[in-house]
């Protein structure tokens, strides 16, 4: 669950519709112009090759919350200056949310209505998203555009997690493993690289894509960069007595 993750963060980008694959949904509708929820890790990158592929909607920008106390991409811990030269490298305008740590889902939620706001002024009333099978998360996305008159985009939604995850390997993608929920997978996981052999030491409860937050990831190169994300790994800190954070350090030129 990684481009809708409850505390995405980033420097101004606006969460991006996903498209609709649901039986109910109108197969003829598709936004021209969208912002994309992005969270720097591979269902975010997922989601953005899908589109683009579809070639609608047009993505104005990519949207990231980033934690206020740790300058950093909510949940997946990577550090800014890696998110900005992730995005730049992909293209895109970035915007970032920033949000506290301790914030509660109210106050998350006002500041991203706020944020989008300011895109439905521009004309862009959908955003796109990573989610791939969490009814509740999705529903909570939709209920809180309704509000502003936005509507969200999953192109993922319902495809088979297994399978995506050896999309994004197949497809040239390179990700590693930024953070663990120790409750769920052993922590010194963390600063994995996200391939065939990671997948293959996942335990069977554990979710391949992570979608259930047993880990995040950071994508740092693939067929939509126009260069490698460089980086080095620091060291590996637990958070809340649960979370494995690896920190990955900016190496080469800024």
């Amino acid at each position: 669950m990684e481009s809708g993750d409850k505390y995405p963060s980033g420097a101004i980008s606006i969460p991006v519709l996903e498209m609709d694959m649901r039986a109910d949904a109108n197969p003829a509708f598709m936004p021209e112009r969208a912002v994309l929820a992005w969270s720097g890790g591979k269902d975010s990158a997922l989601a953005l090759h899908e589109i683009r592929k579809a070639g609608s909607p047009e993505v104005h920008a990519l949207l990231t919350t980033v934690s206020n106390d740790y300058d950093r991409i909510s949940m997946h811990g990577v550090r800014r200056v890696l998110l900005e030269r992730q995005v730049e490298s992909l293209g895109f305008p970035l915007d970032i949310v920033p949000v506290p740590r301790f914030g509660s889902n109210e106050e998350y939620d006002r500041m991203m209505r706020h944020a989008l706001a300011g895109y439905l002024r521009k004309g862009i009333s959908s955003v796109v998203f990573g989610d791939i099978f969490l009814e509740d998360v999705r529903k909570h996305r939709e209920e809180n555009l309704s509000r502003i008159g936005m509507q969200g985009v999953f192109p993922l939604w319902k495809k088979d997690t297994g399978k995506l995850a050896r999309e994004f390997i197949d497809r040239g993608f390179k990700a590693v493993v930024t953070c663990i929920d120790g409750e769920a997978l052993d922590g010194s996981l963390a600063g994995r690289e996200f391939d065939e052999g990671f997948l293959a030491e996942l335990p069977a409860r554990v979710d391949p894509c992570g979608e259930n937050g047993e880990f995040h990831t950071f994508v740092y190169d693939g067929p939509m960069f126009r260069h490698r994300i460089l980086y080095e790994k620091g060291e590996t800190v637990l958070r809340d007595r649960r979370f494995h954070f690896c920190d990955l350090i900016p190496a080469g030129p800024g």
